[in-house]
């Protein structure tokens, strides 16, 4: 397991204030704010703590304030319902006496049922892709030295994209991309673990598909981007330090939002997630 990956962990692992009361950290990164997956993946381990049977097959978040690094976040747990079938939590996560994203999430026990599914899409093989560090290893010149310093730090998310990142410049194109991820190195088995994990990097490349068809990169200083809300579907068992596919589309922009739909494949073709995502995409006024 690499370092930042054992950290992603460590801060997964919520300290227990009290019965339904959990307090998270922040990694020690150059942010402005928190990473939106790191509180959904957080507040999600919340719930977790929480639930006796089953896993979670769906959750539903809003992003409500910008999270502050430099501070703790609070966790606080309300137990909904507890059912012979399906539990269901409510999470909301305080930072300076309000809170700052909300979380519903439904778990169920492993139960037998009809099965179908959409085809997994063809897609290059991970390991014929550029790593991360190859991939922006061209524009580090290019990029403020700040930006060039975030974007070479390790990284718990082992990404490997099929085209071009868009993160400096960008020039328009579909607004589609495929994205492998996986841990960078190996979780222990705890399948709730895995689910966590998946969910905090599912909240990377989301709003980025949105931008594609407008020449955008999410670095570009034009425009302040943020998500807004987020949802995922499990649907079938997977292992977060095995390759995932994450099959990306934007379906629309409108109203300074932008909307992605992402689809999460095992390396074999099963559909083990869905997501969706809305985002701000607010042009900045000229100062």
């Amino acid at each position: 397991m690499s370092e930042a990956l054992a950290a992603l962990v460590a801060i997964l692992d919520l300290e227990e204030l009290e019965v339904n009361l959990f307090r998270g950290r922040s990694p020690q990164e150059m942010r402005m704010r928190v990473f939106g997956g790191q509180v959904a993946g957080q507040a999600l381990v919340a719930a977790c703590r929480t639930v006796e049977r089953g896993l979670v097959h769906s959750l539903h978040a809003y992003f409500l304030r910008p999270g502050d690094p430099r501070v703790p976040i609070l966790y606080q747990v309300d137990r909904i319902r507890d059912g012979r079938s399906f539990t269901t939590r409510r999470v909301v996560a305080i930072q300076h006496g309000e809170a700052i994203f909300h979380l519903s999430a439904s778990f169920q026990p492993e139960e037998p049922g009809l099965d179908h599914q959409d085809p997994m899409p063809s897609a290059p093989d991970p390991d014929s892709l550029p790593t991360w560090q190859e991939r922006i290893e061209p524009i580090l010149s290019k990029v403020p030295k700040e930006m060039a310093t975030w974007l070479t730090r390790d990284r718990p998310i082992d990404l490997r994209y099929d085209g071009d990142l868009a993160i400096w410049k960008a020039e328009p194109r579909p607004p589609s991309q495929q994205v492998w991820m996986r841990a960078d190195g190996r979780l222990p088995d705890d399948p709730a673990l895995h689910q966590c994990v998946v969910a905090y990097a599912s909240d990377m490349t989301l709003v980025d598909t949105a931008l594609l068809p407008h020449g955008v990169a999410w670095a570009d200083d034009q425009f302040q981007v943020a998500s807004l809300d987020h949802a995922m579907w499990f649907h079938r068992p997977f292992r977060a330090d095995e390759w995932l596919l994450y099959d990306l589309h934007s379906p629309n922009a409108a109203g300074a939002r932008g909307f992605a739909l992402g689809r999460i494949f095992t390396r074999d073709g099963k559909l083990a997630v869905s997501v969706a995502q809305e985002g701000l995409i607010r042009r900045r006024k000229p100062k």
